[in-house]
């Protein structure tokens, strides 16, 4: 591996730390830890003997400015490593835009107040926003770093393309619903399981209670999405790097499930809901590059 993939897979890797640090200061209540102010916290460069909130927001802050650094830097060295119309320079190139979009967003919710313990839907489409956002930075990033250590590259017409399309869909649509049922757990915390359940089900509970039960229901969806996805791969494709990224797609889809129940069985603790999220990046960056893989041309995978 080239050290420029290695590099790329680096920066994917730190974009995941910052997005669980992201949902570790939504989880805590830590959005409003800089007051009403970006990009400077309670309008300071460094906030001075901050409260742990702040602490925890400026903290995200800077470890999301150094994801910016590094995407940059990572779209000028493909673009001096890699030739004019390479794909890997098409997925750096989205990889800044999309970036610069996350950034803009989390500014959003700060100076719109849409953090703490805002409960308006405002809040929860822009989170739903963020997360579909999130995850196309993170596809972009993925395949940045799988074009940096492969020529491979899409067919324009493939006959299992519409398989991966679908997933890609439900699989999105599973994160949004995870991302506002993960805010109606940290506005409305469940007391009991049976209570929770109950909540869900009133039609006098807020709206972010109620729609907490669709996320399961999207889950079961996206499970059967991403078992129709590797199976089609392990029963057409040869290629034994492209079967082993299907069974571990197959395996950490079984790994978000049992995350998902257990978060559901422990009232959503802070650790669960960020192992939660971490199962859903890994899922996402898998299907993403068992697509890349399974559309590519056979020969370009053994380059």
């Amino acid at each position: 591996m080239t050290r420029l993939a290695r590099f790329a897979w680096t920066v994917l890797g730190w974009n995941v730390a910052v997005i669980l640090w992201g949902a570790f200061v939504r989880a805590t209540g830590s959005g409003a830890g800089c007051g009403a102010h970006w990009p400077l916290c309670d309008g300071e460069v460094v906030p001075l003997a901050p409260a742990i909130e702040t602490q925890i927001e400026f903290m995200h802050r800077l470890t999301s400015g150094v994801a910016l650094l590094l995407v940059l830097a990572l779209a000028v060295w493909v673009f001096r490593k890699r030739p004019q119309g390479h794909r890997a320079r098409h997925a750096a190139v989205a990889s800044v835009a999309l970036i610069l979009t996350e950034a803009a967003v989390g500014a959003g919710l700060v100076l719109f107040r849409l953090v703490a313990e805002n409960e308006s839907m405002a809040r929860a489409l822009v989170m739903a926003v963020h997360l579909v956002n999130t995850f196309l930075l993170l596809a972009a990033l993925a395949l940045t770093a799988h074009w940096c250590a492969t020529d491979s590259a899409l067919r324009r017409q493939a006959r299992d393309g519409w398989v991966f399309g679908l997933g890609a869909l439900v699989l999105l649509l599973v994160g949004t619903s995870g991302a506002v049922a993960a805010l109606g757990d940290t506005l409305y915390p469940a007391r009991s399981l049976f209570g929770a359940l109950a909540e869900d089900l009133s039609p006098a509970a807020h709206v972010l209670v109620r729609l907490r039960l669709a996320h399961p229901l999207l889950a079961f969806a996206g499970t059967l999405a991403v078992a129709l996805a590797a199976g089609r791969v392990l029963r057409s494709t040869p290629d034994p790097g492209t079967r082993r990224a299907a069974w571990a797609l197959a395996v950490l889809a079984l790994l978000q499930v049992a995350a998902g129940l257990l978060n559901v069985a422990l009232l959503a603790p802070v650790c669960m809901q960020i192992l939660h999220l971490l199962f859903a990046d890994l899922l996402w960056i898998a299907f993403v590059l068992v697509t890349a893989r399974t559309l590519a041309p056979a020969h370009a995978l053994n380059r």
